[in-house]
């Protein structure tokens, strides 16, 4: 008989269910700890951080082009600053008739707007509320009272605005020269960092974050084929009804659906304000229909048809991931968080079902396959000769060669694309 200390139970006076708890609480414990810390790390490092990311982005939005320049005879340094160069002036053009539309509109709309508030105030007074205009005076003296009382907050959320336009400089010259250096050194970029990790699980890591980029490509892509739908169509019924600040609107409309599901809604709703308030309420109801259909348009017909392949992501893990990023980074959170959450869905389905690092099956789910036969081929042939690469160098007891084969293995079609940049 075995005696045990006082007061230690043995493992069969404590219930199954209580051991079974216990082990997962220590092991989510020291996962909630990672995050913590992986979490805090990111918002000290966010001004390197979201410039990274956004980086990204814009690589997977250009690389098809450079690619195709590459395949003209460009060299990569050309071929990456020429694109890079043809996408600064498309922004800053698109920007400079944004701005230049809302300034001519301003006016205009400041003046209806003005005549709209007359019009709500005369309401009030002559409306069924009977409100007195030494009440709509009382409320105006209030608003002035905390104006003059919450000075010194609004200067120093001025000042705060400074700073942050000083991280927004730092960041665009940081994007600029990230995105360059991804589109002209992505692959190489991608193979060093798998040289980091141990020899057995390169071939693993390097497929994963191969699949990983095409589901990256083909998001960014839809997005914004997306995102022009929804301008085009919220900025016709605009135009149609002679809203003012139609282009500013529609550009507003675009830059918003980048963040799924919410942000075309919400960019939407101003829209809509906008026409309440210069329009009245019979165009601001037409507004807001076209609105409603263009998002039935989105939500039924081109998410399923242009993202369903490339990316398999719940609606409600869509949903979480941007309220967790929003209340992470902001904004910006919201931007990337659904990009993020499509490249780790892939990499860890593919990580799953290819722990050897082998091509992806024909049943696979979607963002584990390429998206063209071209591409598969071209993987296949890529993983076999690694793998007839590895095995050879292993039996000859030759290490050196072994790395080598691994690191840059031969490929048929064109160098393999990376998590980075694709050829």
């Amino acid at each position: 008989m075995v005696l045990l200390p006082a007061g230690e139970p043995d493992n069969e006076s404590v219930p199954v269910a209580l051991r079974v708890g216990a082990a997962w609480a220590w092991r989510l414990a020291i996962v909630a700890v990672v995050l913590y810390g992986l979490f805090h790390l990111i918002s000290m490092l966010r001004v390197v951080v979201i410039p990274l990311m956004v980086a990204l982005l814009l690589a997977a939005l250009l690389e098809p082009a450079a690619g195709f320049l590459r395949r003209m005879g460009a060299p990569r340094a050309l071929a990456a600053t020429t694109i890079l160069v043809f996408g600064l002036v498309l922004v800053f053009g698109t920007l400079t008739l944004v701005v230049q539309a809302f300034i001519n509109g301003l006016a205009d709309l400041t003046d209806q707007v003005n005549q709209a508030l007359n019009e709500g105030r005369d309401w009030l007074l002559s409306g069924p509320l009977h409100i007195s205009q030494g009440q709509i005076d009382q409320y105006v003296e209030r608003a002035q009272t905390w104006l003059s009382e919450n000075s010194s907050s609004l200067t120093s959320g001025a000042l705060s605005t400074a700073t942050t336009l000083g991280e927004v400089v730092t960041g665009f010259f940081l994007v600029l020269f990230t995105t360059f250096f991804f589109l002209k050194d992505g692959a190489q970029i991608w193979r060093f960092l798998t040289r980091l990790l141990p020899r057995p699980a390169r071939p693993a890591v390097r497929q994963a974050g191969h699949y990983s980029w095409h589901t990256l490509t083909s998001y960014v892509r839809a997005t914004v084929f997306v995102a022009f739908v929804d301008a085009l169509g919220i900025g016709i019924g605009l135009a149609v009804l002679k809203v003012p600040l139609t282009l500013p609107l529609a550009a507003l409309v675009f830059l918003g659906a980048f963040i799924p599901v919410i942000g075309a809604t919400l960019s939407g709703a101003v829209a809509v304000a906008v026409a309440l308030v210069t329009q009245g309420p019979v165009p601001a109801l037409i507004i807001l229909a076209v609105v409603i259909g263009v998002q039935q348009l989105e939500g039924h017909v081109l998410q399923p048809l242009i993202m369903g392949r490339a990316v398999a992501l719940h609606p409600l893990s869509v949903i979480l991931a941007i309220a967790i990023g929003i209340t992470v980074a902001g904004i910006v959170g919201g931007l990337v968080a659904v990009p993020l959450l499509a490249v780790l869905n892939t990499a860890i389905r593919y990580l799953v079902l290819r722990p050897d690092g082998g091509p992806a099956p024909s049943d696979a789910p979607p963002g584990t396959e390429p998206t063209d036969d071209d591409e598969a081929e071209a993987e296949k042939a890529r993983v076999e000769a690694e793998q007839n690469a590895t095995v050879g160098a292993v039996g000859a007891g030759a290490a050196t060669r072994t790395d080598t084969a691994v690191i840059a293995p031969p490929a048929p079609t064109g160098e393999p694309p990376g998590p980075v940049a694709t050829s």
